[in-house]
């Protein structure tokens, strides 16, 4: 029967006893083997690209100058083979949402199993997603609140404006729908990119469709 490779693993946290914790762990399942551990962001995405994982084990607060997400986006951008699963114990939707955004692929609580652990560790080796009920009830609720607190922001003719944004008409053509003067949509336009905190239309346009804002 011809061996598989074992899953290559990297642990990143700035606490020495959860990196001896997880290795410990790590080291009792088969075909599993911890290849390296970084203190840092930093350190992090330079030993991926010295030991090219198949697995990060990320941890999402750590010290001062790079947080875990940052460090995931750029271990996805510039490695993008290895897969990262956030590690944490904040229990935040918001977190949730920045790993995933950041090109996480899994999301896993400190408080995880053992045998979680091995499940989420195989699932994202093998190309799968790791999200559990419980993180993805927090995605859904954090997702909700961002979508309900920017809804309230936007007025009605805000989210007109905005639904013909979406629809490719410009300023001078929304104005005339509206029987108003083109600097009148202008200061629309300029008050929807300040409230949803975006820089351009498009950007306002891909929020608006990820959060239902259309009308």
């Amino acid at each position: 029967m011809e061996n598989l490779k074992p899953i290559r693993i990297m642990l990143v946290d700035d606490h020495v006893m959860v990196r001896l914790g997880l290795t410990m762990i790590l080291q009792l399942i088969d075909g599993m083997v911890v290849v390296g551990e970084a203190a840092s962001g930093e350190s992090a995405i330079e030993f991926c690209g010295e030991l090219m994982p198949d697995v990060v084990l990320m941890d999402m607060l750590l010290p001062p100058g790079m947080n875990g997400a940052t460090a995931i986006r750029a271990i996805h951008q510039q490695y993008p083979s290895v897969r990262c699963i956030a590690l944490t114990s904040m229990e935040s939707g918001k977190l949730v949402q920045e790993a995933l955004e950041a090109g996480a692929v899994g999301y896993l609580l400190k408080n995880v199993t053992a045998q979680e652990l091995e499940v989420a560790i195989r699932d994202v080796a093998a190309g799968l997603d790791a999200l559990s009920p419980t993180v993805l009830k927090m995605l859904i609720c954090s997702v909700t609140r961002q979508s309900s607190s920017r809804d309230r922001l936007l007025t009605t003719r805000e989210k007109e404006v905005l639904t013909l944004m979406f629809e490719g008409f410009g300023n001078a053509e929304i104005a005339k729908r509206f029987i108003v003067g083109s600097s009148t949509i202008k200061s629309h336009v300029s008050s929807i990119l300040s409230k949803l905190n975006v820089a351009n239309r498009t950007e306002a346009v891909t929020l608006a469709l990820r959060h239902n804002l259309l009308t």
